[in-house]
């Protein structure tokens, strides 16, 4: 007769403590097979030297070592669709339930409904927990219920309603006893899934007293980096977001929490608002002519438009899967604004490219450099690449590290002019939206 298991579903939570729907999982009465499924729907659209999956297969490896070491159990690892992997699961265990964490990218809402009605159609139950955000879907709305679509109320709710309800941690590290015994379950190795090692890794996250003390100071000056590189560990849940905003709320000064507020905003406007996956959020935007010209497309991606500031920073993400916050800012709003592209080719190539993309986030905020999103640059303001230097990066320390030709013969030269770009783009988005 076969075993009755409960499962936990690893997604964008790669962590053994303070996992809600683990520690769910972990306080029932059957023991709990951990899996994590390599989704070829995902996968089918990644290089195949992508940092990204290097780091999930790092951090599953990492996590199967502590559990066989201390509790003679693993993480089952398979790799094909949820769909398929689920139906040969039913197949060879008797399942209550499935516990997971909730996903709120329009993709993982469709994938888990898919997942609930299979489980379901056996008799099995399918149970997900908020886990990645401190506040989800309709947590932080308007007295009426709609959603908020200005940062700045949203944040105060936001804040309130942290302070009057604290933070409460879910201890799974506790109750990793309760895992299914076995070191036999599937693994695989990168090769297995048809991918190699990526040469440029995900970098360690520096969160420190001193970071979030000094951020406001510091985080708009690109070459000083002092940065947190904690975005890829919220986005694949390496690191607990109850306990960085924890960290961050213990600081007088506020704006590191901030930034993790921003997070939360642009994922509950995705949320509200799926459209704006592929469509602006202002409509009429959707009348701009956009140039699109190719070339130019291309001298942007490889940080060869013959502006320094703008070059460094796709130089930057190219080498090393990063960008400077306000170098996106300036990036973004050169591409949308200056050569007229769609705001919807820059977020591709991010979204190819940054270990730290989020859905939610990267829209949210290519939305708002192209000024067709929630609570927008207006249109009108455009970015200066060249006294964007003066402001950000005086000594030229940023420009020199990444683009250490800019003073070279073999440097292009500017792909346009600022004061003839500036005219066009308010002439067509005037055109646009009047």
């Amino acid at each position: 007769m076969k075993q009755t298991i409960n499962i936990f579903w690893f997604r964008r939570d790669l962590r053994l403590e303070d996992n809600h729907g683990f520690f769910e999982a972990l306080k029932s009465d059957k023991p709990v097979l951990p899996i994590f499924i390599f989704d070829n729907t995902i996968l089918s659209k990644l290089p195949k030297d992508d940092a990204r999956v290097t780091f999930i297969h790092e951090s599953l490896q990492e996590m199967r070592e502590v559990l066989e070491i201390k509790y003679n159990s693993v993480i089952a690892i398979y790799h094909g669709t949820p769909e398929n992997i689920y139906k040969a699961l039913i197949e060879n265990y008797t399942i209550d339930t499935v516990y997971t964490n909730s996903d709120y990218e329009p993709y993982a809402i469709s994938r888990d409904k898919k997942i609930k009605t299979l489980l379901e159609s056996e008799g099995i139950t399918f149970k997900a927990f908020k886990d990645q955000v401190v506040f989800e879907r309709n947590e932080i709305v308007k007295k009426d219920g709609s959603a908020y679509k200005v940062y700045t109320p949203f944040s105060r709710v936001w804040l309130d309603e942290y302070k009057r309800n604290g933070i409460t941690y879910y201890p799974s590290e506790e109750r990793l006893n309760n895992t299914f015994k076995s070191s036999e379950l599937q693994n695989l190795t990168l090769e297995d899934i048809g991918f190699k090692e990526a040469k440029v890794k995900i970098a360690p996250y520096t969160v420190t007293p001193t970071l979030i003390a000094d951020y406001e100071a510091t985080r708009n000056f690109p070459a000083q980096d002092n940065t947190s590189k904690l975005g890829p560990h919220l986005r694949f849940g390496t690191v607990s977001v109850r306990k960085m905003v924890n960290e961050a709320s213990k600081q007088q000064n506020i704006t590191f929490l901030k930034e993790l507020i921003w997070r939360e905003f642009f994922m509950q406007i995705l949320w509200h608002f799926p459209h704006t996956a592929e469509e602006s959020f202002k409509p009429k935007y959707e009348r701009i002519e956009w140039r699109n010209n190719e070339t130019e497309f291309k001298a942007w991606c490889e940080g060869k438009t013959g502006y320094p500031l703008v070059d460094a920073g796709m130089r930057q993400l190219n080498q090393t899967g990063f960008m400077h916050n306000r170098i996106r800012m300036l990036v973004g709003s050169f591409l949308c604004k200056h050569l007229l592209i769609d705001w919807r080719l820059g977020e591709a190539y991010f979204a190819l490219k940054l270990h730290d993309y989020e859905m939610s986030s990267n829209i949210g905020n290519w939305q708002w450099v192209a000024g067709c999103g929630v609570d927008a640059a207006p249109y009108f303001r455009i970015f200066n690449p060249t006294t964007q230097i003066d402001k950000f990066d005086k000594q030229h320390n940023y420009i020199k590290k990444w683009v250490p030709d800019y003073q070279e013969l073999t440097y292009p030269t500017p792909i346009v002019d600022h004061k003839t770009a500036r005219e066009r783009c308010l002439k067509v988005y005037k055109t646009a939206v009047s």
